[in-house]
């Protein structure tokens, strides 16, 4: 089968490799689609900058897979051939306090294996999984949603939830990417009351506008903060969440935040810098971690997304093929698109 790899000069390697077979408690499955991450452009395709859980092992590329399972191994207990799938996108040890409460991204023991990262990833015509590591796809969503749920919306969804969001509350997002337009979609179906989008980016900023993600867009620039607190009665938001990884970024959410309220962190890294006491602690504001999500709230979101009537595949702006995955990593590099997926079959179209 035909396979990508990322040898850390911004480039893409296809390889010819054997087909696995699946052993005790895995899955072959044939891949659908398979969505580019912000992370694998700053980690892995630009330099191999990783180190720990984020260590790239010159593996098959791509953590955001959904496909069909076609052959099982021996000792499945839930899924079957034939079934759709997603694939949380660490695979941890099962047995640490962190895995038993489904934070497998938490996961710090040696057995701990990321897909696209330290196993190999979704990048490819196959993918072996562990059934463990399994969230099944209903009929009413395409692949390409699924591949976004796990790391994408996933991602977002944790951070909402720990801060809180519903429609008493007006909230800002800071960075417009895949991640931020994530942020918007579910936080409209959770009942925000107004939303806030603020990017430096035109085309990202544009696409919010045109997708009615946000109520407000803003350009990020030394009047965003005034124009949210005139648009506020002087209070500021809610809720915020940074999606940018910059620290003016972070800045500006934390200092948009009115008194009492709650701010995530979603976007990697860069770093931040603020004055705690006039910034949080005379305010009371509560500034939130969060990274990626655990595997009981991906399998509850499935049911959301599907309850909610959205559909994430609508962030994928540019699908290609395998045989274009080059051309797929080079786009999302520069920033200006929204989802960009590596698709196969119908999932092309």
């Amino acid at each position: 089968m035909k396979a990508a790899y990322l040898p850390g000069n911004s480039t893409v390697i296809l390889k010819e490799v054997e087909i696995p077979t699946p052993g005790h408690g895995e899955v072959l499955i044939k891949m659908k689609a398979s969505t580019i991450c912000g992370s694998d452009i700053r980690a892995i395709y630009r330099e191999h900058l990783g180190e720990g859980p984020e260590k790239y092992q010159n593996k098959i590329c791509g953590h955001e897979p959904s496909g069909q399972i076609v052959r099982c191994g021996p000792g499945l207990r839930r899924f079957k051939e034939g079934d759709r799938v997603i694939v949380y996108h660490i695979s941890g040890c099962g047995v640490c306090n962190d895995c038993r409460r489904g934070y497998m991204i938490s996961c710090t023991s040696p057995y701990r294996r990321a897909y696209g990262w330290q196993r190999d990833g979704g990048m490819a015509e196959y993918l072996l999984a562990e059934e463990k590591d399994l969230v099944l796809l209903p009929d009413s969503l395409s692949y390409s949603d699924g591949a976004q749920i796990a790391c994408g919306f996933g991602t977002v969804y944790e951070g909402l939830e720990k801060i809180s969001v519903c429609g008493n509350h007006d909230l800002l997002i800071v960075g417009l990417g895949p991640v931020g337009l994530a942020s918007a979609m579910l936080a409209r179906a959770l009942g925000a009351r107004r939303i806030f989008g603020v990017d430096i980016v035109e085309a990202r900023m544009n696409l919010a506008r045109e997708k009615k993600l946000c109520d407000y867009v803003i350009a990020s620039d030394s009047s965003a903060l005034e124009k949210i607190r005139d648009l506020t009665n002087g209070n500021g938001v809610e809720r915020a969440v940074d999606c940018s990884g910059n620290t003016y970024g972070r800045q500006l959410a934390i200092q948009s935040t009115r008194k009492w309220g709650k701010i995530v962190f979603i976007g990697e890294g860069g770093s931040c810098e603020f004055a705690p006491s006039p910034d949080i602690i005379h305010g009371q504001k509560t500034i939130y971690g969060s990274w990626v999500t655990n595997l009981w709230r991906m399998e509850e979101l499935v049911e959301r997304i599907e309850r909610w009537g959205i559909r994430p595949e609508e962030l994928i702006t540019h699908r290609f093929s395998l045989e274009q995955v080059a051309e797929g990593f080079t786009l999302m590099n520069e920033g200006q698109c929204g989802k960009v997926a590596i698709c196969f079959d119908e999932e092309l179209k």
